[in-house]
């Protein structure tokens, strides 16, 4: 037996600073024995639950099935070790696969050299049984599988995801500077917004918040694009439940109104994108998207404003990055009276450009952007 199946246990990854918020979406899932770790959370469940984590989860970015924990001094023994796992209950001659590593504080040093280990131990156990074996595709492997060492300890697991749940699969038109889709349903959770007010992005780029605030509100499962999952790679993997999963993904989904959701942008280009990735979303086309500048909007009172502006960070053009939030202070203060804005910014220091006190400031990282979800009620 593999350590899941012996102990229930598996690991949720998530981005950094998410993991308490993590935690709470996996007890809402039924998990037990909840434990938040570094960039992830530990958990127990049963296989059909993590079909319906992986399926349904907004904020974890995978879930791994622990195959086997060891101390790993050397490579040599990380070698010897793992050529002896029962590769064949997961994988055969004819799958390809990918290991993603890391490493530290141990004897072995390289999380890349540690990859190729775990590469050859595969290889040479196919190739003992079948004279065969298995192939290494990067991209779109049938298997993913993750090894961690840390203080000499390794472990081996599989990603029942199948690669990362923040490719939701809508996004085929993008732009500059995306924002993760996994960080936008976390902001998107995080406001509390429910539908009981509008929604509007002014700067929607090419419209991650609003396709996250669709799916939410429509209940629309985050992996409802995905073609394949990790955990039918599992020896223990019940199709017939996985099916039913997916039966009560698609019946508790509900429509849209139209004029609940809006964004806009000044650029076309960015505009023509999230109406392309909308398109691709249930409910996606009653989002009415326009290509304005948020300075010459009318505004809307007692609604919900949720936005990324530039930060320049990862835009080239920060001269008028102050202007601009000054002017969506501004925007707030003159035009949506009764409502609550809640603003990402990868730079703390033009938080303080708005010229609105923010009632709250929560730490959120952007890939390696450490940035603030500032909360602003507008009275």
């Amino acid at each position: 037996m593999f350590e899941y199946q012996k102990t229930g246990r598996f690991f949720a990854q998530a981005a950094g600073k998410s993991e308490e918020f993590a935690a709470v979406e996996l007890k809402e899932f039924g998990a037990k024995e909840i434990k938040p770790a570094y960039r992830g959370v530990w958990f127990k469940t049963d296989l059909e639950h993590i079909y319906r984590i992986n399926y349904r989860s907004r904020l974890l970015t995978r879930v791994l099935a622990p195959l086997l924990t060891f101390d790993c001094h050397s490579t040599n023994y990380l070698l010897k070790t793992a050529s002896k796992i029962e590769w064949d209950k997961i994988m055969n001659t004819e799958s390809t696969f990918a290991i993603f590593a890391t490493v530290s504080n141990s004897n072995i040093k390289h999380s890349h050299y540690a990859s190729l280990v775990l590469k050859d131990a595969i290889a040479d156990y196919f190739r003992e049984k079948t004279g065969e074996r298995p192939s290494i595709d990067k991209e779109n492997p049938d298997v993913w599988l993750n090894l961690h060492i840390e203080h000499n300890k390794a472990s081996i697991s599989l990603d029942c995801s199948g690669g990362s749940l923040h490719r939701r699969g809508y996004r085929t038109s993008t732009i500059a500077a995306p924002m993760q889709e996994t960080l936008a349903a976390g902001i998107i959770r995080l406001s509390g917004w429910n539908g009981t007010t509008p929604l509007f992005d002014p700067m929607c780029g090419s419209g991650t918040l609003l396709a996250e605030a669709v799916m939410q509100y429509s209940r629309i499962p985050s992996g409802f694009k995905r073609e394949k999952f990790g955990f039918e790679n599992l020896p223990d993997y019940e199709p017939e439940k996985w099916e039913k999963i997916k039966a009560d993904g698609e019946r508790l989904q509900r429509e849209l109104p139209e004029n609940m959701i809006f964004g806009s942008d000044i650029d076309s280009e960015a505009v023509n994108a999230a109406r392309t990735n909308l398109n691709n979303i249930p409910q996606g086309r009653n989002v009415r998207i326009e290509k304005a500048d948020f300075r010459d909007l009318s505004g809307t009172d007692n609604s919900t404003m949720i936005c990324n502006p530039p930060y320049g960070i990862r835009i080239s053009d920060t001269a008028s990055l102050a202007g601009l939030y000054k002017s969506l202070g501004d925007f707030l203060k003159q035009h949506c009276k009764g409502s609550t804005a809640w603003i990402y910014c990868g730079n703390r220091e033009l938080i303080g450009k708005l010229g609105l006190k923010a009632s709250a400031k929560i730490p959120l990282m952007n890939g390696n952007i450490d940035g603030r979800l500032v909360k602003i009620e507008v009275y």
